[in-house]
């Protein structure tokens, strides 16, 4: 199956491409549905293009938004420069949108977004004859039904499916809830989703005031709030129901969520043990795992508001150079790390390694040299340390979250 990783920003495709993902999913400064995230802007978005497609990982860009009158007017001219600029496809939800994707996209494949909630075959091969040439299936299907929907449709229709990342309590994200409680420029069918279901909720008898806790811890009851979808024990099962491509959810998420997740899934796709892939993912920050609505009932947050998260990612490797039976790695900051503390690596096709962050350095712009240091805490500086095995640009170095 194709591995579809978010990329909400250049360093997240950078760090997608890297860890082994097959393609990404993007979006611009407008009509994709992570609008809070820092997204391409044209000039990003053709350099983009023209790295990923250096590396062989397509590009698809989101325009999954409910549209206006207004969108349909400014689309045409977007629509004609990523065609320009060859992106590979376009994930739309709306049929005006299909429309004119194709009149002024004609070399963009149109994929069909999870939002159009595509749940037969019948429908499926509709939207096909118009010109469709993937779905994007509702997130509401379970395995078996994915199958027979397989099993009915055009063998041409490409189907895609999500495999991991934060689940939406609205059918297919189709959430009036953000823009009710703060406003319409909030509004999760625009893209500015402000997640109240995540919020913590009671239950309050009008007359007197009383708090009535239903399923309540201290922190409240989060009624509303999902569990986050985790496949990586189940892609046989997937690849057996006709999935074709499975998909990562996170534009909204940083750079080691984006390494860690595309590192663990291409792992298992490509054949490695499950059991320490999926360790590898309670590493990251996420809300406690359930298998979706794939198996049945897709569970309910046990009432945990805060993501849990066991590793900080603490740098992007830059490079590494031997010297004297060892390597000097050079990193760019992200977070802080001490002189020494036990790190982790991830780097593609290998299985996680360990590292020390031994003789500390910083490279100070002023003078030009490196100097000593106890600790790496300056964000986006550049540091340096002593490894015993070699490490390559855009490897992730991370540590425990409590160190």
């Amino acid at each position: 199956m194709e591995l579809l990783a978010p990329a909400g920003g250049p360093e997240q495709l950078r760090l997608a491409a890297h860890f082994g993902a097959d393609a990404v999913y993007l979006a611009g400064k407008c009509w994709g549905m992570r609008s809070r995230s820092d997204n391409f802007d044209d000039d990003e978005l053709r350099r983009a293009v023209r790295w990923a497609h250096g590396r062989a990982v397509s590009v698809h860009v989101t325009l999954n938004v409910v549209m206006t009158d207004a969108d349909m007017e400014d689309l045409p001219a977007y629509l004609r420069f990523i065609d320009e600029i060859g992106v590979d496809a376009a994930i739309v939800a709306d049929l005006g949108t299909l429309e004119l994707l194709r009149a002024h996209a004609p070399h963009v494949e149109p994929h069909l977004s999870t939002q159009a909630s595509v749940m037969s075959a019948v429908t499926a091969d509709a939207w096909a004859r118009l010109g469709v040439r993937r779905v994007v299936l509702a997130r509401e299907m379970t395995l078996s039904q994915i199958a027979e929907l397989r099993r009915r449709c055009s063998k041409e229709l490409e189907l895609e499916a999500f495999a991991h990342g934060s689940m939406c309590m609205a059918y297919s994200g189709r959430c009036l809830l953000s823009a009710e409680l703060m406003g319409a420029k909030r509004s999760a069918s625009f893209g500015a989703c402000a997640q109240p279901c995540r919020w913590g909720w009671e239950l309050v008898e009008e007359r007197t005031g009383t708090s009535l806790p239903v399923e309540t811890d201290a922190r409240g009851s989060y009624l509303l709030s999902s569990n986050d979808l985790c496949m990586i024990e189940h892609l046989d099962e997937m690849l057996d129901a006709g999935v074709d491509a499975i998909k990562l959810e996170g534009r909204a998420k940083g750079s080691y969520y984006t390494a860690c997740v595309t590192n663990a899934y291409r792992h298992v796709l490509d054949g490695s043990p499950v059991a320490p892939w999926r360790a590898e993912l309670d590493a990251v920050s996420h809300r406690p795992y359930s298998t979706g609505f794939y198996f049945g009932d897709p569970t309910q947050n046990p009432g945990r508001v805060e993501y849990v998260r066991e590793r900080n990612m603490v740098g992007v490797v830059l490079g590494s150079e031997a010297d004297f039976g060892s390597f000097v790695v050079e990193l760019e900051c992200r977070n802080r790390a001490v002189r020494d503390v036990r790190a982790e690596v991830l780097s593609p096709g290998e299985d996680v390694r360990k590292v020390r962050l031994a003789a500390l350095e910083e490279w100070d712009e002023a003078t030009g040299t490196w100097t000593p240091v106890d600790v790496m805490s300056r964000s986006m500086g550049k540091y340096r340390f002593r490894s015993p095995v070699p490490l390559s640009k855009r490897d992730v170095v991370c540590v425990d979250a409590e160190q």
